[in-house]
C-alpha cells in the first residue's frame, strides 16, 4: 500500500512538472485571474467557456482556444471554466459571491501514451498549478452550472457557435446534461473588448515573437537571391524563429515572387525566385500563444529597379505617414472616419505615383491598413474604438499592380505604451529601400 501510495505521488508530480516546465512561458496565474473576474464585471451573471477537444492522433499538436488560455492559462484539451459574478440577493435569486471553477476531464492513461500526459481532477495540486479556486472532474458540470443560474429564465454567457458552426461535442453534452432550462448569451463581445488592451506581460510575449520573427527576416535577406526558390526561405525563417522559443508560425507563411507577390495571401510558396523579380515576405512566428506578423519586400537580385523602388518608396511613405498622423485616444485603424489612419495611408498613395496608364494608385490598395495583435494574428476587437495605451497592431500598407508582376508590402508591428507613445517593436529590421538593399548586398 505504501509503494502505491508514493507512486501516485511520484505520477502526481511528473504531471505537475510537466505543466509547469511546459514549453510555454506562462504568465503568473493572478493574471488570469484578473481577467476572469474582469470578464465577471462585464457579464454580471454565469459564463460557461469550453475548451476543444483532442484528436486521438493528434498530428499536428494540440493548441488551446484563444479565449479559454487568455482566461485560465490552461492548456488543457476537453476542459471546461465557469465564472460567477457577485450579485445582491433579489427577490427571486439569493445573493452569491464570486466563483471561479475550472473543470478537467478524467485522464485517459491510453491516450496519454500518444499524446502526452495531462494533469486531472484528481490531481491534489490542481488549484495551485491552475490558479482557480476549486478544480473538479468535469461531469460535475452541469449540477454546478444548475446550482449557480437562478431566476424565472435563467441564461449563461458562453461562446455561442457563429452561423454554420456547430458547439462542441462536450458543449452539446453539458446541454443535455443540465437540468435547468437555459438560454445563451454570447460572451465574445466582451471578451474581444477585454482582450484587445494587453498588459505589460502580454505585450512582453508579443516581444518575443517580435524579436525572433525580425531575426528570421534578417536570415532571409541574406539567403534570397535568383533560382531559389520560396519554400526554401519559407523553410529558413520557420527554423530561424523555432530555435527562438517560437513553436510555430503565427499563420501560413507568404513568400510570393513575380507576379505571387500581388497575391495577398499566397501560401504555396513553390515557385524559383528570379532575378528582376521583388518577392513579398509576409511570415513571422508565434511565441508562447502570441504572435509577430511582419511583411518586407525584397528586390530578388539585391537591387530594387527604378520602377520598384518608386513603389516602394510610396508605400514606405504610407507607413510612415499613418505613423506620424498617430494620436492615442483618437486614431483608429478603421476604414472610415475623421481620425482613420487607413484614410492616411490611402490618400498617401493616392496621391503620389501612377500605374502604366496614368491612373491613380489607391485602386491597388486592396486591404485594410492593419488589425488588432495578440493570442490570434487577427485578434479581436473594434476597428473603430479609438487606439490607446495597451493595444497592439499592424500597420501595413501595400500597393499590388498584376499587370507589372509587382506587389510591395511593409508591415510592422506597434504597441502603445502607457504614455500613449507608439512603439515600433519590429522597427529593428530594414525599412527604407537603401537599407533592404545594404541588408541583402551585405550577405
Amino acid at each position: 500500500m505504501r509503494k502505491l501510495l508514493l507512486f501516485f505521488c511520484f505520477l502526481n508530480l511528473i504531471v505537475g512538472a510537466s505543466l509547469s516546465a511546459a514549453a510555454l512561458d506562462r504568465q503568473p496565474n493572478a493574471d488570469y485571474r484578473a481577467r476572469r473576474e474582469a470578464l465577471a464585471k462585464k457579464a454580471s451573471g454565469v459564463i460557461v467557456l469550453f475548451a476543444p477537444l483532442e484528436a486521438a492522433d493528434e498530428v499536428h499538436g494540440f493548441r488551446q482556444e484563444d479565449s479559454f488560455f487568455y482566461l485560465s492559462g490552461a492548456t488543457e484539451p476537453g476542459a471546461a471554466l465557469l465564472i460567477v459574478s457577485s450579485a445582491e440577493a433579489k427577490a427571486d435569486s439569493p445573493a452569491r459571491s464570486y466563483a471561479e471553477i475550472l473543470f478537467l476531464p478524467p485522464r485517459n492513461l491510453t491516450q496519454e501514451k500518444w499524446t502526452g500526459p495531462k494533469l486531472g481532477p484528481e490531481n491534489p495540486d490542481a488549484t495551485k498549478i491552475a490558479g482557480f479556486d476549486r478544480v473538479e472532474a468535469i461531469g460535475k458540470l452541469p449540477d454546478e452550472v444548475t446550482r449557480f443560474v437562478s431566476g424565472a429564465f435563467p441564461s449563461i454567457y458562453t461562446d455561442v457557435p457563429d452561423q454554420g458552426e456547430s458547439a462542441s461535442t462536450i458543449a452539446l453534452a453539458f446541454v443535455k446534461r443540465t437540468n435547468a432550462m437555459l438560454s445563451y448569451q454570447d460572451v465574445k463581445p466582451m471578451l474581444s473588448s477585454l482582450r484587445t488592451s494587453k498588459d505589460p506581460d502580454e505585450v512582453g510575449l508579443i516581444r518575443k515573437a517580435v524579436d525572433a520573427s525580425v531575426a528570421a527576416h534578417f536570415a532571409a535577406f541574406k539567403a534570397v537571391r535568383p533560382s531559389v526558390n520560396e519554400r526554401e526561405i519559407s523553410a529558413l525563417m520557420q527554423y530561424a524563429w523555432g530555435r527562438r522559443g517560437c513553436e510555430r508560425p503565427a499563420y501560413a507563411p507568404i513568400v510570393g515572387s513575380g507576379i505571387h507577390s500581388t497575391v495577398l495571401h499566397y501560401s504555396d510558396d513553390s515557385a524559383t525566385m528570379r532575378s528582376g523579380d521583388v518577392v513579398v515576405i509576409d511570415a513571422a512566428g508565434e511565441y508562447s500563444m502570441y504572435a509577430a506578423d511582419i511583411t518586407r519586400t525584397l528586390p530578388v537580385g539585391g537591387h530594387f529597379s527604378a520602377r520598384q523602388r518608386e513603389i516602394y518608396d510610396i508605400v514606405l511613405g504610407a507607413q510612415q505617414a499613418a505613423v506620424a498622423a498617430f494620436q492615442s485616444g483618437k486614431s483608429s485603424i478603421s476604414r472610415n472616419g475623421a481620425n482613420s489612419l487607413y484614410q492616411v495611408a490611402y490618400d498617401y498613395i493616392n496621391t503620389h505615383g501612377r500605374d502604366l496608364h496614368g491612373q491613380q494608385l489607391g485602386q491597388y490598395f486592396i486591404h485594410g491598413l492593419g488589425h488588432y495583435l495578440g493570442l490570434n494574428v487577427h485578434d479581436p476587437g473594434d476597428y473603430n474604438v479609438p487606439l490607446g495605451p495597451g493595444m497592439v497592431f499592424t500597420i501595413e500598407p501595400g500597393i499590388y499592380i498584376p499587370e507589372e508582376s509587382l506587389g510591395v508590402r511593409i508591415e510592422d508591428d506597434f504597441y502603445v505604451d502607457k504614455n500613449g507613445k507608439l512603439i515600433n517593436l519590429s522597427g529593428a529590421l530594414p525599412a527604407t529601400a537603401d537599407e533592404v538593399e545594404k541588408a541583402m548586398v551585405g550577405k
